[in-house]
């Protein structure tokens, strides 16, 4: 999941939710160890949610539309996509309202410990923020964007625009998919934050 999965299933806890936003950022155990309690607890959740979603069996489904064109890179590309149904999931935001609302108080709860911010985090927060990401997510422009940026940020991924054209394809499987991983995995969430 991206970055609107890993606040959802940070279940509003501020603490938590900036330690699995920022998990990409802070690699190795040594490097938990400059962070309090709660967010180091949820840097570790972010990489079990990772590590859940890459081996769960939708996943590995869901993957197979672009793992040819995409080799490893098909996992980083269904993290995006699995915010985009997330995002318009009505059993999760019952409106766009719901969304807005979310990635609000996501933006505010973030800001109250941004003296933990990573450095690379601390540099794109801002534009995170202005141009809400978790919010487009939602739409099929913002899915593009979000695509883009991956491939500014993936230095050997081939051209993106094939990515974007086997998600339209393939957008109801892929739904499939995300229908039958998100409970899954909001449930292991839950288990390995009350551990």
């Amino acid at each position: 999941m991206n970055y609107l999965g890993h606040a959802f299933l940070s279940f509003g806890d501020a603490n938590i939710l900036l330690g699995n936003m920022i998990g990409d950022h802070v690699k190795g155990r040594l490097a938990l160890d400059n962070y309090p309690e709660g967010i180091k607890k949820g840097l570790l959740l972010h990489r079990k949610i990772d590590e859940f979603a890459d081996n769960h069996a939708a996943t590995q489904r869901a993957k197979l539309w672009f793992r040819e064109a995409y080799g490893l890179y098909s996992g980083a590309i269904m993290d995006s996509l699995y915010d985009h149904f997330l995002a318009n999931d009505p059993k999760i935001f019952a409106s766009e309202k719901h969304l807005q609302t979310f990635t609000q108080d996501v933006y505010q709860k973030l800001e109250q410990n941004i003296k933990y911010f990573p450095p690379v985090f601390a540099a794109y927060f801002p534009h995170m923020k202005e141009h809400n990401w978790l919010y487009n997510y939602r739409t099929m422009q913002g899915m593009q964007r979000s695509l883009n940026g991956l491939a500014r940020r993936a230095k050997y991924i081939p051209p993106i625009d094939k990515a974007y054209e086997l998600f339209v394809g393939h957008y109801y499987q892929l739904a499939q998919c995300y229908y039958e991983f998100i409970d899954d995995v909001t449930t292991f969430a839950k288990v390995e934050l009350n551990r």
